[in-house]
């Protein structure tokens, strides 16, 4: 299903519509978004695995690149295949613009009453980290600005992020979806034809290993992935 770029409201999570700025896939903008999008090789055998980012309010993607990069409105490994829009009422470290004058006086040394602040702030602290698949990846930088914003109070780590955009995300197109989904079930079908129940198991053990790293690195040894 195509993004509507007209003045029809989008749905966001939590069920609130976003009155302005339109998600427009053509241009990549994807106001107050997640974005996702298949890696080359990891998505041709684990479909749910790929990169994403997160998005500026004017809907510009942000993503964890690199070592100590922090990409801007260029989306690395192509267009987003899959998004989902935040409703900004959830994020608790957003007050609402009435109120930030009140904040300020309150708190002078707030430096985030935007969403935008939030994702600065990430980009800041990303552009001085090292990039690893398995410690510090672009699931990390998103969570870190996830848990910025308070989203639903925040506790944001790569699996629950990666749970989120597979159960919750929104494809762009159909053609967004077989981008996603065609090379995993070619690489499937000749993989299975030519090795046969070796190939069921060793593609077995890879996502047995990945999905593994993740959940123990994020739960039982919580220093070894970043956010």
């Amino acid at each position: 299903m195509e993004a509507n770029g007209d003045s029809e409201h989008h749905m966001m999570i939590d069920g609130s519509a976003l009155p302005t700025l339109q998600i427009d896939p053509k241009r990549a903008r994807f106001p107050c978004c997640i974005v996702w999008t298949p890696l080359p090789v990891i998505s041709w055998l684990i479909p749910f695995v790929g990169h994403i980012g997160i998005c500026r309010e004017d809907g510009v993607i942000l993503d964890f690149a690199g070592p100590n990069f922090v990409s801007v409105d260029d989306f690395a490994f192509g267009a987003p295949t899959r998004y989902i829009q935040i409703s900004k009422e959830k994020c608790c470290a957003i007050p609402c613009p009435s109120e930030h004058e009140a904040v300020l006086h309150d708190d002078p040394g707030r430096d985030i009453l935007t969403w935008d602040d939030a994702l600065q702030k990430g980009t800041q602290e990303f552009q001085h980290r090292s990039y690893n698949l398995f410690t510090c990846n672009c699931h990390s930088f998103v969570a870190n600005s996830l848990n910025r914003l308070s989203f639903r109070s925040g506790g944001w780590n790569v699996v629950n992020l990666a749970a989120l955009i597979f159960l919750k995300g929104e494809w762009v197109s159909v053609g967004s979806m077989a981008r996603s989904f065609l090379p995993f079930l070619i690489t499937f079908s000749v993989g299975l034809a030519i090795g046969g129940t070796a190939f069921l198991t060793y593609l077995g053990f890879f996502i047995a290993f990945l999905v593994g790293w993740f959940l123990l690195g994020t739960y039982c040894f919580k220093n070894l992935i970043q956010l």
